[in-house]
């Protein structure tokens, strides 16, 4: 497999996975009773992008690397799930 799609997968995991990892956690400024003038109350309370960054790149390289293996290394792909129906043509 060429490394830009490698790269391009990887990719396209982390930003879903970026949405998974993004509520864990959350505090947001309603829940603490420290609503800043100005904001929403459902704001977070702190920013905490840098942990965001490294448990979304953590379990992205975890989900790639077991779709690399059983994709690539294994060959469990599309053809490898039964077709229960029928084919028209």
């Amino acid at each position: 497999m060429p490394l830009f799609s490698t790269f391009a997968i990887y990719f396209i995991i982390w930003w879903l996975t970026l949405f998974m990892v993004l509520p864990i956690g959350l505090r947001t400024q309603a829940e603490e009773k420290s609503v800043v003038p100005g904001s929403v109350e459902s704001a977070p309370l702190r920013f905490r992008g840098w942990r965001v960054f490294v448990m979304t790149s953590v379990l992205a390289a975890v989900i790639h690397l077991t779709w690399y293996i059983l994709s690539v290394r294994l060959g469990y792909g599309l053809d490898a799930i039964p077709q229960f129906a029928p084919k028209f043509y």
